[in-house]
């Protein structure tokens, strides 16, 4: 059996978060300061301290994510003198966080990738005027039938399944009237919760084409090497190994489905037993729960669990 490197997406943000890290390891300072540098931000005074209406706006949210993932990779690196990839079978992250995957796979460079998340994360809050758009999380229902209920409520305008989580977690996005009216269908359609979410942009839907234009360009002259691990992508939830085809896919991330639910039985069916959560944040080990409770999961997010990592892999 075997384990993949997962990373975590927006939402898993907070403030603090790579404070303690960065307290007690030299190399996530390091990390910190070379992301802060490519950003031309102190973006790591604003992960510690906050504050927290700052550091959730999309173009914070992003990179900050991926700072605290990189750092716990270059630590456990480091602290444990092996190379992360030598450890694993697959690597995979959630919306944002297949860059930090393909980041720890060593197909993009730190800096680069922090760069991209920037443009990215201002190109995807720019995409739609704030309150045009919006999403909502739809649970106990399964994805044939939440395409059926955006189906129905694009007679208001778009709607789309934005993220597939786990089996009856899914989100829809899309223009506002359109999402209000799939929450309205979903309860009628028994529906165990139905509720908008507090974001600032429609995501992973065809109203972020914008962002995927932009995203197009900014990745055109990327150098993009292969990794040192399959990893595997959100749009198609099968591993790439490709640079060509990873900087197709991740033009294509911005307005399609998140796949995590086929991603993670996309690792499973070829022998992958445990999931490492790299970063902060607990949110993909409480989905691989959701998608199979045999599938076992580890978040190492701070020192201890670093240590326990270490203690595992040596």
């Amino acid at each position: 059996m075997a384990r993949a490197f997962v990373f975590p997406g927006q939402g898993s943000q907070a403030v603090g978060m790579g404070r303690e890290l960065a307290a007690t390891y030299a190399s996530a300072r390091e990390t910190f300061e070379e992301i802060d540098d490519a950003l031309s931000q102190h973006l790591s005074r604003l992960m510690a301290e906050g504050p927290e209406d700052e550091l959730t706006l999309t173009a914070n949210a992003q990179p900050a994510l991926m700072a605290v993932s990189l750092a716990v990779v270059r630590v456990v690196e480091e602290q444990g003198r092996l190379r992360l990839a030598d450890h694993g079978a697959f690597m995979a992250g959630h919306s944002l966080g297949e860059y930090s995957a393909l980041a720890a796979a060593g197909s993009l460079d730190v800096a680069t990738t922090a760069r991209l998340l920037r443009t990215r994360g201002q190109a995807m809050q720019d995409a739609v005027p704030v309150g045009q758009g919006a999403m909502a999380a739809l649970m106990g229902l399964n994805l044939d039938t939440v395409r059926d209920i955006a189906e129905q409520a694009a007679d208001q305008g778009v709607c789309e399944p934005a993220n597939d989580n786990a089996p009856g977690q899914v989100v829809v996005s899309g223009d506002t009237a359109a999402v209000e009216r799939a929450v309205t269908l979903a309860k009628e359609r028994g529906a165990k919760r139905a509720v908008m979410l507090p974001v600032s942009a429609p995501f992973h839907c065809r109203l972020m084409t914008p962002a995927a234009e932009t995203m197009e360009r900014a990745l055109a002259d990327t150098p993009i090497a292969a990794p040192s691990l399959p990893v595997v992508s959100n749009v198609t939830a099968q591993p790439e190994t490709e640079p060509e085809a990873i900087r197709e896919r991740l033009v294509e991330q911005v307005t399609r489905t998140v796949r995590w639910r086929e991603s993670v039985q996309t690792m499973q069916a070829r022998d992958v037993d445990t999931l490492v959560e790299v970063g902060h944040g607990t949110t993909l080990s409480g989905l691989a729960r959701r998608i199979d409770r045999s599938l076992a999961s580890q978040a190492v997010g701070g020192p201890e669990q670093i240590d326990a990592l270490l203690e595992r892999l040596s």
